[in-house]
């Protein structure tokens, strides 16, 4: 059965670390038995219908990266320069999508163990023609404190939702609200939010705790104790 290459995909990986200690980017760090950004890299390279992944790095790594970066499929690997925010970096892998792309998947590197099950339903759901948002419930009770830390009332937690990557999207929504993003120069936080803001109808697809976000030093200690326990 041939499978038609049209899926692309934008690896955010242009942070500059600057919660961590050292001067080593996170994206670089080794966790799980590999360094944190080729986890992601090389999960998407085992999908057929992934025509190309470009990689975003920091623009003093984007001429020069680590040589272990080219442990995958180089033949679907590109190299795009990072922005000064997290949506300029996304937009300029989009402007290095091949011709052929017709879905878009915006993944952070900083989600190294993201499950390959979360991936499939995000592209499903773009192949649909909706962006697809990976997120979980949100199962704490929230409050709202003020700038002093009193508390000013509790958040009704029903509908609520923590936002993950991957996202997945048409590639005409996705480049459609990034080209309104950058004529504003108001980007989000994530891209579904851009998607949102056009009127796009954007879904959410479970996702799995295992895809935490490494932010923080003690995030890998945690990520990796995670990943032992799931295994």
């Amino acid at each position: 059965m041939t499978v038609t290459r049209d899926v692309g995909v934008v690896l955010v990986a242009a942070g500059a670390s600057s919660r961590l200690k050292g001067n080593e980017l996170k994206q670089f760090r080794w966790i799980g038995g590999k360094p944190m950004l080729l986890h992601s890299l090389q999960l998407f390279h085992q999908r057929d219908d992934v025509a190309m992944v470009v990689c975003v790095l920091p623009r003093q790594y984007a001429g020069d990266p680590p040589p272990w970066i080219f442990q995958c499929d180089v033949d679907r690997l590109l190299v795009s320069v990072g922005g000064k925010v997290r949506g300029e970096s996304v937009l300029h892998g989009l402007e290095d999508m091949p011709d052929e792309v017709r879905i878009v998947v915006v993944h952070d590197a900083a989600r190294p163990f993201v499950t390959m099950e979360v991936v499939d339903a995000v592209i499903a759901e773009a192949r649909n023609g909706r962006g697809a948002v990976a997120a979980v419930p949100v199962a704490d009770t929230l409050k709202e404190v003020d700038a002093k830390g009193r508390i000013v009332r509790t958040v009704a937690r029903d509908g609520l939702w923590r936002a993950q990557t991957p996202q997945a999207f048409p590639r005409d929504m996705i480049e459609w609200a990034y080209s309104e993003a950058k004529r504003a120069q108001a980007y989000a936080t994530d891209c579904a939010a851009l998607c949102e803001r056009q009127g796009a109808e954007v879904v959410v697809v479970r996702g799995s705790e295992r895809a935490a976000k490494v932010t923080e030093e003690s995030d890998f200690a945690l990520v990796e104790a995670m990943t032992r326990v799931a295994t």
